[in-house]
């Protein structure tokens, strides 16, 4: 059965969100993707880890909706409990999976993990099922149609939950709305959303198909150009002129068109011009460093670096000279500009980067809460922006880390 117009449903198991414990963003990104297919989303539900609750919610959504999607309550624990649920409310019987059997086990090996019995829940599933494979995680999704009606079914992180909608379901509702959808991620840095509305503006009031949306997520924007058509080649070869236009439009500030993060860029940019880098850090505290190293692949492109929050730190470890931090202070262009030329002699790297500022949230005498120094250094010359942030410390540092990864990304491309 193809529907034009589904009506859909999204229901988020756990306990944990009715309790406010977590905060459910799985059910903003669904219906804003669902509603970039066309898929009408009318409800979202939140409930506990109770068997009859779960039951009975299944039950009465799907007299009235085409499509469930459920997130949560996958795990191997008793309380997890989405599958077993929605077996009970179809009156199906739960079996299990070969396949995933086999995966579980060997993810469990390869991590040197003894796998406990409960891990094989997660290979058991409604019969008829479709299995969902997550790579990301011990937990396949699935999808169970039932009376020409779906019921999507996907893991509560949405680290897991988010590749597995992209590369699985996205794909099947493509099919069940008689339309084939194919979207860029175009992430970029170094601008606002409104500028980055405004430099598009003729292509966001004149959208029909592709059509465009804007997000900004931590200090990054992401813009996703989604096409429609009836095959995936018709789709890309509508999304190709727009993309080319955009590119043309904002140059260097889109530094990926494949939704990867600015650390991979980074990483792989080093990697294929086999250059390493190195972060001297004081306000970011290690979170610099952290961005790439929790990258696969850190290892070949990051040797050390130096978390130096104190000035003795700064004069020890990077050869600071004590009279400029008397005189300027360490949060200066200066301090700056000598803790990059310090680190790179104390580590041999290409590329130096250093980071001094007040993360906050309490302004530092007569210098504001997150001001904030970032100078790199190549061995020709030290290149440092100042820019002011707020008075909130965590996005100060992240954004901070952030712009010094951005640094190194233009360095790389011969625009320091």
């Amino acid at each position: 059965m193809v529907y034009h117009k589904m009506k859909a449903e999204i229901i988020a198991v756990g306990t944990e969100l009715l309790m406010g414990q977590i905060a459910n963003t799985n059910a903003q990104f669904l219906s804003r993707e669902l509603s970039e297919m066309g898929i009408d989303v009318h409800y979202h539900h939140v409930v506990g880890d109770n068997m009859q609750r779960v039951v009975e919610l299944i039950q009465t959504v799907l007299k009235r909706c085409d499509l469930i999607i459920t997130t949560g309550g996958l795990g191997p624990t008793m309380d997890d409990l989405t599958k077993d649920a929605i077996a009970q409310a179809l009156n199906k019987e739960m079996v299990l999976d070969e396949e995933s059997k086999t995966e579980i086990e060997n993810f469990f090996s390869m991590i040197h993990k003894n796998m406990t019995i409960n891990n094989m829940r997660q290979a058991y599933f409604p019969e008829g099922s479709i299995i969902l494979k997550n790579p990301n995680g011990t937990a396949p999704g699935c999808i169970v149609e039932s009376e020409g009606k779906a019921i999507v079914v996907l893991p509560g992180p949405p680290m897991e939950m988010q590749p597995m909608f992209y590369n699985h379901v996205l794909p099947y509702l493509s099919k069940k709305t008689g339309s084939f959808l194919r979207s860029k991620h175009i992430k970029i840095f170094g601008m606002g959303e409104s500028s980055l509305e405004t430099a598009l503006m003729h292509l966001i009031d004149g959208q029909t198909n592709p059509t465009l949306a804007t997000y900004a997520t931590g200090g990054e924007l992401l813009l996703r150009v989604t096409a429609k058509a009836e095959s995936e080649k018709e789709a890309l070869t509508l999304l190709e002129p727009v993309c080319d236009e955009i590119s043309e439009i904002l140059g260097s500030k889109i530094y990926s068109y494949t939704n990867e993060s600015l650390a991979q860029v980074v990483i792989n940019k080093l990697y294929e011009q086999k250059k390493h880098v190195s972060f001297a850090e004081s306000c970011t505290g290690g979170m610099l460093t952290s961005m790439l190293i929790d990258i696969p692949g850190a290892s070949n492109v990051i040797n050390e670096s130096f978390v130096t929050y104190s000035n003795e730190a700064k004069i020890n470890r990077l050869n600071v000279d004590p009279a400029t931090l008397e005189e300027h202070g360490a949060v200066s262009e200066q301090t700056a500009a000598e803790m990059a030329k310090g680190l790179r002699e104390a580590t041999g790297c290409d590329i130096a980067v250093s980071v001094t500022g007040i993360a906050g949230p309490e302004d530092a005498g007569d210098k504001k809460a997150g001001l904030v120094y970032i100078s790199l250094y190549d061995g020709k010359k030290a290149t440092t922006i100042k820019y002011q942030g707020r008075s909130n410390r965590e996005y100060n540092r992240r954004f901070s880390s952030l712009n010094a990864l951005n640094m190194v990304r233009l360095c790389l491309l011969g625009e320091q």
